[in-house]
């Protein structure tokens, strides 16, 4: 590989911010801007300038000397949210027009928050992305073994395409009954509106097909991800195209990858809309993941704080192994397999009200005053209390050195936002604000309980990974139980870092159901034969899109996983394999002891059902181009004393005494391995503030990391430069 393929620019797009990575000739440097909704491709290209000046280079010059770009984005996401898709015609099997519509029994209240799930009677169906009027049935048949039992009608078919065009289609989905058997009917469908809609007609048709988007069992889900990928593609390719036209016009010429949710990257042209959903949180724990192991540790929460949302992600076993199997993206079930990770309405941009049908209770997020006009002390039109200007009133923000003092922050502003609160609560503005801080900081603790505790796990076996830019200034108020706090350098621009250590990975999915072992005798009756040509035909899938991509088959990696299920239950358990094809009885033993371990550590040992018998249902394979890794440097340790980082001091309000503490402040950059800051303390860098209060204390390990724990009873504590004193700490 070239020393320019080496060189890359990680980007990730959030609601507020727009964060960078850039690995040039052995140097890292860390960028963000303010987000800019109305077009991503102008916060884009600002970040990639930030960081072109901070090397003394032209854009041109750094441009030229980059192989790759990795970008993670919400776009598919906020496109949803607004229903701004083009208008769809879907053909499918006659008779099952309504499939869509009928959906799942739970899908009254898929994607509903849980308040509003425990008032069913108030629930109601989504607003389908494509109306019945859309939707046409055609006449043919396949069966569950892939054999036609009856032919496609062509006639009925075009007359039908015909019709849902002069009804506003601009553009289709095929979803067949049993098409990921056998797709001869849907691609014959897209023969004929080629046939009828050529490529190079103005009134071009987009086509997808659920057979091409996800070949696995699964009627509604499989039909409800290709709609998804229709309804959102033209948009993502509008922004994605204008990235990369301003890349190509400023002389780049290598890779643009994306991030995608199944924990990999794959080329823009490779990408479907639906698995680039939630790619900026996936990079982020990916990259906890990676750098967990190098430092020792098997169970993380990955939490990340940014503008607009608190996103969490459990690493258990030095693995990130929990996937979503039928997530909910939006209020619609897909097929897709995601990496599990969850997200709520909470950030530095939430908005904090007040719920008079709640006798007057202060509620933050999940709205969000985002990156335009973002909190009222950005002093850009908002005039809504935040999180934001809550930590500013309460000393923690320097209002001049705020984004490394390019942003000045507006303490007024966020003085007379507050006082829309504290008025009719008769309360002052400083209490507010530490009523809203500890109202945000308990709704992200409570969000990482129920997701340790209801996955049966303990919080005491965990350390808190805190990363984006609200994660160092949070943490300490909802690590909870957790008794470690790891805090980067790095912690502002995590998720691009992250996703600048993802592999390239291409995954492949195929339904096939087999008997492992039978039922009641216990014998393996699994056909191997058969069992390998599922993976080899996967296999031979993947090397091909490796070539095409200019990779290397032969250097990929290739993993196996399957869905595997006891009889008698209807959830399967994702199992990695021992190796990819089965050649011995032996192998198949090994494979089942394998599945027996990982459902015995997920579920219990206690319900495993081996006289039931053991299917598998689905296969997954995976080719996986590694990448390069970020290597923690081990520094040589220094003494406990942090005097030589202190910059000043600042009042600051601590509800945790109940009074306000000329606080010391310190450069966090200028801390070295070994210094310790005592509580209550603040940490100052370009673009987050650590908040260090009176019971913490904030060791800098040997590489360079902060570890921020509970003090002990009694610790000596750094008041000042000339002097100690004890401190009683519960």
């Amino acid at each position: 590989m070239s020393a320019s393929a080496m060189n890359s620019i990680d980007i990730d797009v959030g609601g507020t911010f727009t964060d960078m990575v850039l690995n040039v000739d052995g140097r890292i440097v860390q960028a963000k801007v303010p987000t800019t909704p109305y077009d991503l491709s102008l916060c884009f290209l600002n970040v990639i300038e930030v960081g072109a000046q901070e090397l003394g280079w032209s854009l041109e010059e750094l441009l030229s000397r980059v192989g790759m770009v990795r970008y993670s984005t919400t776009i598919a996401m906020n496109r949803l949210i607004e229903r701004k898709g083009p208008r769809l015609a879907l053909l499918t099997t006659e008779g099952h027009e309504d499939a869509i519509l009928i959906g799942r029994g739970a899908q009254w209240i898929d994607g509903k928050r849980l308040h509003e799930r425990r008032n069913l009677a108030a629930q109601q169906k989504p607003q389908p992305l494509i109306p019945r009027r859309m939707i046409a049935g055609i006449k043919e048949r396949i069966d569950g073994r892939g054999q036609v039992i009856r032919p496609l009608d062509e006639e009925d078919a075009r007359e039908k395409i015909h019709r849902l065009i002069d009804r506003g289609a601009r553009g289709f989905v095929i979803s067949l009954l049993w098409s990921f058997l056998n797709p001869v009917h849907e691609r014959r469908l897209k023969e004929i509106i080629r046939e009828e809609y050529k490529e190079y007609h103005i009134g071009y048709l987009p086509v997808v097909l659920s057979s091409d988007v996800l070949g696995k069992l699964g009627e509604y889900q499989r039909t409800m991800t290709a709609v998804l990928d229709a309804y959102l593609h033209r948009s993502l390719q509008i922004e994605l195209s204008a990235m990369w036209d301003r890349l190509r016009e400023h002389g780049y010429r290598g890779s643009f990858m994306m991030v995608q949710n199944s924990g990999g990257v794959t080329e823009i042209y490779k990408a479907s809309a639906s698995r680039t959903y939630n790619g900026g949180p996936v990079a982020g724990l990916i990259g906890a993941r990676d750098i967990a192991r190098q430092l020792g540790y098997t169970n993380v929460v990955a939490s990340d704080v940014g503008g607009t949302s608190f996103d969490i992600g459990l690493v258990v076993s030095a693995d990130v192994r929990n996937y979503e199997f039928n997530p909910v993206i939006d209020r619609w079930m897909v097929g897709l397999t995601m990496i599990q990770s969850l997200s709520i309405g909470a950030g530095g941009g939430s908005i904090a009200r007040i719920n008079r049908e709640l006798g007057n209770r202060i509620e933050v997020g999940p709205q969000s005053a985002g990156s335009y006009p973002g909190p009222a002390c950005y002093n850009q039109g908002g005039s809504e209390p935040t999180v934001t200007d809550a930590d500013l009133m309460l000393g923690y923000l320097n209002p001049d050195y705020y984004f490394g003092g390019r942003m000045k922050l507006n303490k007024s502003a966020a003085e007379r936002a507050l006082r829309k609160l504290a008025r009719p609560l008769h309360m002052d503005e400083i209490e507010v604000a530490a009523l809203i801080r500890r109202i945000v900081d308990e709704n992200m603790a409570s969000a990482i309980r129920k997701e340790v505790v209801l996955r049966g796990y303990r919080p005491e076996e965990f350390v808190l990974f805190a990363f984006g830019g609200g994660g160092p200034t949070h943490a300490a108020g909802y690590h909870g139980d957790i008794p470690q706090i790891v805090i980067f350098p790095y912690s502002p621009v995590f998720c691009a870092l992250g996703s600048s250590i993802m592999d390239i990975i291409h995954v492949y999915e195929a339904s096939h159901r087999f008997t492992v072992i039978e039922p009641f005798t216990g014998k393996a009756v699994i056909d191997r034969e058969t069992f390998n040509n599922v993976v080899r035909r996967l296999k031979e899938q993947a090397e091909q899109e490796l070539r095409a991509e200019g990779l290397n088959p032969e250097e990929a990696l290739y993993t196996l996983e399957l869905d595997m299920l006891y009889g008698g239950l209807i959830q399967p358990k994702r199992t990695a394999t021992p190796g990819l094809f089965l050649n011995s009885e032996e192998d198949v033993w090994a494979l089942y002891r394998r599945f027996e371990q990982e459902f015995s550590e997920a579920f219990s040992p206690l319900i495993v059902n081996l006289p039931g018998g053991v299917y598998i249902e689905t296969f997954i394979l995976k080719a996986i181009v590694p990448s390069h890794k970020v290597e923690l440097v081990a520094h040589a340790l220094h003494g406990p004393s942090p005097e030589e980082a202190r910059k000043g001091s600042r009042p600051a309000y601590w509800p945790q005494i109940s009074a306000w503490v000329d606080t010391p402040v310190y450069e966090q950059s200028r801390l070295l391995p070994g210094n310790e800051v005592h509580g209550p303390a603040i940490l100052e860098s370009e673009y987050t503030t650590v908040v260090i209060p009176p019971e913490m204390v904030y060791r800098v390990n040997v590489y360079g990391l902060g570890i921020m724990s509970r003090a002990k009873k009694g610790e000596a504590v750094y008041a000042d430069s000339h002097s100690r004193r004890e401190v009683e700490v519960d």
